[in-house]
């Protein structure tokens, strides 16, 4: 498959961990690329407008602007913006308001490779 028809996402999250794991999971199915990476909300408003990636993996707690607000920000800035939620157990209600607000679809931390597979063949192979 060539570069262009490779699916660019971007992953905000505070954790550099939690990112590093993300981007080694998705760079091995083949068809996605991650394009960009933010630690906050601010970041990942700003590298959305600059990369406009295909989807977005949103963590919904973190510094400076969390994950609810910035769905909010990207839908208006891209109201086709496919945004992800990543959420550990125990942030439910915060997921259900995340997907009230537009998110598509979440991903649950500790994470589990076939269901971050699963969610970007869902989303990213429509």
């Amino acid at each position: 498959m060539s570069k262009e028809e490779k699916k660019r996402v971007l992953i905000c999250d505070d954790a550099q961990f939690t990112r590093n794991i993300l981007k080694n999971i998705m760079s091995k199915t083949g068809f996605v690329e991650v394009v960009g990476e933010a630690p906050n909300g601010n970041k990942g408003i700003e590298l959305y407008k600059e990369l406009k990636p295909d989807m977005v993996t949103m963590d919904l707690v973190m510094p400076e602007k969390g994950g609810i607000e910035t769905i909010e920000e990207i839908l208006k800035i891209d109201p086709k913006a496919l945004i992800v939620v990543v959420s550990a157990l125990g942030q439910e209600a915060l997921v259900l308001e995340a997907a009230k607000k537009g998110a598509k679809d979440f991903i649950q931390k500790p994470f589990k490779t076939d269901q971050i597979l699963e969610v970007l063949d869902r989303i990213l192979k429509k």
